[in-house]
């Protein structure tokens, strides 16, 4: 890990640590780290025995939460929509991005040979037959 704990590197993302080890580096007390859990604001993993397992993920949220609430004075409610929105917004940025390769692989498959024909602008004046004039 770098110096700067609040940088992961993406070797130890890969990392689990029990909840002594994620509060510790998170700056909180374990007991902060099972209520948040309860509350939904942070969801580790679990062991067999039901163990909480923290990533480093886990532990970078934690630090946000902690800010959040002491820096910005948001409460918990407002800490758990804000991780929600966030959360959706990265699945909406994520389904972009798939959508956007998408559309550069239809267009680089492009055929124009294969595309619809240009529809006819031609007009047609229909004029009735005058039935009482013979």
């Amino acid at each position: 890990m770098s110096d700067d704990p609040k940088q992961v590197s993406n070797a130890a993302r890969a990392e689990f640590f029990m909840i002594s080890v994620a509060a510790q580096l998170a700056g909180m007390h374990a007991q902060t780290l099972r209520t948040y859990d309860r509350l939904g604001l942070v969801t580790p993993q679990r062991t067999s025995g039901g163990g909480r397992r923290y990533s480093a993920r886990d532990v970078e949220l934690l630090r946000e939460v902690q800010r959040l609430s002491q820096d910005e004075g948001v409460n918990l409610a407002g800490i758990k929509r804000i991780i929600e929105l966030t959360n959706q917004v990265e699945e909406l940025r994520e389904q972009v991005a798939e959508l956007s390769a998408e559309v550069e692989r239809l267009r680089a498959g492009y055929r124009p040979d294969l595309a619809p024909q240009q529809r006819s602008t031609a007009l047609v004046v229909w004029q009735p037959r005058n039935r009482h004039a013979r």
